[in-house]
């Protein structure tokens, strides 16, 4: 089973009520966060299992810290790197199966093989984006930034009369809920929160 996420931004109290919590999650401490994190990841992700991270799993902790918790999650790690990843540190590293700044997969929906663009970054113009490939991204949490990204992609689409699909996956939207999903969740999630905005 392959499952994604992205955002997690690891000892970063400004995620928290340690901190200014600017993306308001519900964590009054970065332990709090880290347990429930771990927790929700290790109930439904297996060894056997593919996890794939959209960067930002940590905001420049030491590594002497950010191993322990990082080894403790479950599945073969790969990590899509984002601007707060950092990957010197050998054991770090080591910690992934591989790591990229960039990656297409394929992937199974409702029967069909869908091709996946996986950046930490929204990109506007992705490969085969009005051929049925999705954008899966973070980086933008759920900002001002992640609203006016989606109007510029539904704005493409109704110009290409396609339909263009990208979709934050970072852990604090209300689809994610701080867990690793799979795509069908991630597509069903999205176009209920859609929904839900439109009525």
């Amino acid at each position: 089973m392959n499952y994604y996420i992205g955002d997690l931004h690891l000892f970063h109290r400004n995620v928290t009520d340690e901190g200014k919590n600017f993306d308001k999650r519900p964590f009054k401490t970065l332990d709090e966060m880290h347990r429930v994190i771990a927790e929700r990841w290790n109930k439904r992700v297996t060894e056997r299992d593919t996890v794939y991270i959209l960067g930002d799993v940590t905001m420049h902790s030491k590594m002497a810290d950010l191993i322990p918790v990082v080894s403790e999650l479950k599945g073969h790690k790969f990590l899509i790197r984002g601007n707060h990843d950092k990957i010197s540190n050998v054991n770090y590293r080591a910690l992934y199966d591989d790591i990229f700044d960039y990656k297409e997969v394929k992937e199974r929906y409702n029967d069909e093989k869908v091709r996946l663009v996986l950046s930490h970054y929204p990109i506007l113009f992705w490969n085969h984006q009005h051929n049925g490939s999705i954008l899966l991204y973070g980086h933008v949490h759920n900002t001002r930034e992640e609203d006016f990204f989606q109007k510029c992609v539904k704005e493409i689409d109704w110009i290409e009369e396609h339909d263009a699909v990208a979709i934050n996956v970072g852990c604090m939207m209300s689809y994610m809920d701080y867990t690793p999903r799979t795509l069908a969740e991630i597509i069903d999630g999205y176009k209920e929160m859609v929904s839900d905005r439109n009525d």
